[in-house]
């Protein structure tokens, strides 16, 4: 098999250049895009960015072939797309994207959240793109890094088995076959409704956030999120959101992983509950809450995360009383409606479509007018 060699990674955000870095060091090409220029300035001199990770990760000077803030430019030659951006601007970016994109290209959002490629996919077709691509998404974000600096990146943690799936789910063998020898890690995840579903970060970031609402208002995140954040009683109404999307997916056929296998299948630990295995997670020491209530794990993972497993529940006939009391604080807290900006089945084109029927979309890709 002949492999692709050339990858852009749009997005140089934390992960986005954790990314770009890794891929380089991995002997790729890279094109790193962003949509604002000073963002990636530094990068664009240095040719490159400076990786740092954890022992015996990857690291070292990963040598940059272009960085743009031009779409057009940063397609040209792409074989692979990595978006790695908050799932609040996929349907900005599949807008910008749709007039540059070329047949056999690659579309990987990493992660999609919740029906990330499935609006992408409508966004597309609304926008009337021809490209015949290959869609798919992961089910979370393979890495756990920050951004040291404009063109310097450290990874904590690289995550050992991130599922996968493509639009339709057909192709994700091929997408599979693609990227197997730089992500080993990735496997296949069944279908984009499968790996909405197994969205761990609906989970663990609005509700975690907000519950740790005065500590990080008063130490403006100074405390380990993950670890001093999780306490018995938070890990309690973590249990109490997951229940209901193990259930919104057992509604539509899936057989969704709880939090605590979902934890076993990408870090390898456990615990006799979900607080234990937390605690048991090496990587989530050293990582700081947000400094402030103003972060993607609000304006993000609620109405791109929460917001679509509330609304396929709803649809189904699925009570979500928990996620959507986070759902109504993270409304009070910000002062908006998310449930008017974010995914919804009636803003994705689904709403009136059968289970059948919506598994069949996502499995062979037909879509019922």
């Amino acid at each position: 098999m002949t492999y692709p060699t050339r990858y852009t990674v749009v997005g140089a955000g934390h992960g986005g250049k954790s990314m770009a870095a890794h891929l380089a060091l991995m002997g790729k090409q890279v094109t790193l895009y962003n949509r604002t220029a000073t963002h990636i300035e530094v990068v664009a001199k240095r040719r490159g960015i400076e990786l740092e990770s954890y022992p015996d990760g990857p690291h070292g000077f990963g040598a940059i072939q272009k960085a743009t803030s031009d779409m057009k430019e940063a397609l040209r030659q792409a074989q692979v797309v990595m978006l790695v951006v908050p799932s609040s601007a996929h349907a900005d970016l599949a807008k910008v994207m749709a007039p540059h994109l070329g047949d056999n290209q690659i579309v990987l959002l990493n992660p999609g959240r919740t029906c990330g490629a499935i609006e992408f996919d409508m966004v597309l077709r609304r926008e009337g793109c021809k490209a015949k691509i290959v869609l798919a998404e992961a089910e979370t974000f393979i890495y756990a890094s920050r951004s040291d600096g404009p063109a310097q990146a450290r990874i904590f943690r690289i995550k050992e088995a991130v599922p996968l799936a493509a639009l339709p789910a057909s192709r994700t063998q091929q997408v599979l076959d693609a990227i197997q020898d730089v992500y080993p890690q990735f496997i296949d995840g069944v279908n984009v409704l499968n790996t909405g579903l197994n969205n761990m970060g609906a989970i663990f970031h609005p509700a975690l956030t907000i519950l740790n609402a005065g500590r990080i208002e008063s130490t403006h995140g100074d405390f380990e999120f993950y670890i001093d954040g999780v306490t018995p009683s938070v890990a309690i109404v973590l249990e109490a959101l997951d229940r209901e999307r193990v259930t919104v997916a057992s509604s539509l056929g899936i057989r969704a992983r709880t939090a605590m296998e979902w934890l076993e299948l990408a870090y390898n630990v456990s615990g006799a509950s979900l607080y234990e295995a937390i605690h048991n997670q090496s990587g989530y020491y050293g990582i700081k809450a947000p400094s402030t209530l103003y972060h993607r794990y609000i304006f993000e993972d609620v109405p791109m995360s929460l917001l679509p497993i509330a609304s396929l529940g709803m649809a189904y006939g699925i009570s979500v009383n928990a996620i959507d009391s986070i759902i109504k604080l993270a409304c009070i807290i910000h002062k908006t409606d998310y449930n008017r900006r974010g995914r919804t089945v009636e803003k994705l084109g689904i709403k009136n479509l059968s289970i059948g029927e919506l598994t069949r979309y996502v499995n062979e890709g037909i879509l019922e007018s």
